[in-house]
């Protein structure tokens, strides 16, 4: 049981601050990896909580392998999220702000395998044809990345 299922175990759905990270993955087309998660049918990217004593860099290669089977064999950091856009209530009624590390994986190794509890699908995205129903906690981070790769203006694309 992970440093955060304990904690709910104390305290219920109440607010916590969450500290995790997540990854964008990158194609050599230059698409986006976005899974279809299994919790609230969304999709968004690899990523999880941190356990204790888990570095943040830790904690983005363990949960890109454990939900998608990559191995990054390197990790850009490309920003770090939190505030009011990472408030997040999931559906089974656990409240979370949100404390994220992003990091950029162009190289990775595996072949992409979804995790069966987690994941409902994994795909590659071109980053101007992405999926309509994102993630609340990953839209602003996609958004940026969008942004940043095509000149978009960052809380203008719309990705919903």
């Amino acid at each position: 049981m992970g440093y955060v299922s304990k904690l709910r175990e104390l305290i219920g759905t109440h607010p916590i601050i969450m500290v995790g990270a997540n990854v964008l993955v990158v194609d050599e087309e230059n698409r986006l990896l976005l899974q279809l998660r299994a919790d609230n049918k969304c999709w968004g990217l690899p990523g999880g909580s941190m356990d204790l004593g888990e570095s943040l860099e830790e904690v983005a290669r363990r949960e890109l392998f454990e939900e998608t089977n990559l191995v990054a064999n390197e990790l850009t950091l490309f920003n770090i999220f939190s505030g009011e856009k990472f408030y997040y209530k999931y559906p089974h009624g656990d409240e979370v702000y949100n404390v994220v590390a992003t990091f950029v994986c162009k190289d990775y190794e595996g072949e992409v395998k979804k995790d069966e509890l987690e994941v409902l699908d994994l795909r590659f995205f071109p980053i101007e044809n992405l999926p309509t129903k994102i993630s609340p906690p990953d839209f602003p981070i996609i958004n940026q990345y969008a942004a940043s790769q095509g000149g978009m203006k960052g809380e203008d694309y719309s990705i919903r």
